[in-house]
């Protein structure tokens, strides 16, 4: 088993699971008025705009426990030899850029993109390493 993909699915799982929860206890339930979906976005956001900005904070969840099924299916040792490297490169790539973003427009302070950075470079090392 590959340890280092492992490591980084479980990890890319929880860093989504917290993403919705704390997106839903510190932003959108200012913005929600007994409803499930918020709708509520003051004079700045209208009601529209706060439901495409909750379904899209929600998107970016189930694309990471994608990511993570996949790096899973990648520790099978049915799948060692039919993992394409562009699948592992689209991971780590992914992976990378959305540190950064992270990164930038958080000046740091959030520290997701350390999740993020390190799902990429263990799952940059288990392309090499992880057996």
């Amino acid at each position: 088993m590959n340890w280092y993909f492992t490591t980084a699915g479980m990890l890319t799982f929880a860093i989504g699971l917290v993403h919705s929860l704390l997106g839903e206890r510190l932003i959108f339930r200012r913005l929600r008025l007994d409803e499930f979906i918020p709708t509520q976005g003051g004079q700045l956001l209208r009601e529209p705009h706060v439901r495409i900005l909750w379904a899209s904070w929600h998107l970016v969840t189930v694309m990471g426990w994608c990511i993570a099924v996949l790096l899973f299916w990648m520790t099978l040792p049915s799948a060692r030899h039919q993992v394409p490297a562009i699948v592992v490169q689209t991971v780590v790539v992914t992976m990378l850029v959305s540190s950064l973003l992270v990164f930038a427009g958080t000046k740091g302070k959030h520290l997701g993109w350390a999740g993020l950075l390190a799902v990429a470079v263990l799952t940059t090392v288990g392309q090499y390493m992880g057996i």
